[in-house]
């Protein structure tokens, strides 16, 4: 019965429910832990890596499984969640960076980068973000 009402955001199953988001928080609720700390002189990023199966060879030529970004001189980011849709975000916030920086000449503000990233995901309601 849900094949009806899953291919979509926007269309509740009879029951209420928005099955996208339902496998969006399954997968974020799987995903290893990403926590930022705030100190006084910093800030302190820490992440953990889950090895969702014990045949997955992490040790393999071309596998890499990131959980930390460095988005520009002054930025960096963790994430929780599908590594796919986090490559998309930290590709998107790395051109905004330098395309700030390029028209500036200043590193872009957190706090703005935060909002068009934060703009971003809600732009793209077709399927959510799953991070």
């Amino acid at each position: 019965m849900a094949r009806r009402y899953d291919s979509r955001t926007t269309i509740f199953s009879p029951e209420g429910r928005l099955y996208q988001v339902e496998y969006a928080m399954e997968a974020i609720s799987n995903a290893g832990a990403s926590i930022g700390l705030l100190a006084k002189d910093g800030v302190v990023l820490i992440a953990e890596k889950k090895i969702t199966s014990k045949l997955l060879d992490t040790h393999a030529v071309g596998v890499r499984r990131e959980k930390m970004y460095r988005i520009d001189n002054h930025i960096a980011c963790s994430v929780a969640g599908i590594t796919a849709d986090a490559n998309i975000l930290v590709n998107i916030c790395r051109t905004s960076a330098q395309r700030y920086l390029f028209a500036y000449q200043e590193p872009m503000p957190v706090e703005q980068l935060v909002r068009y990233v934060c703009d971003t995901k809600q732009h793209h309601r077709y399927r959510p973000i799953q991070i």
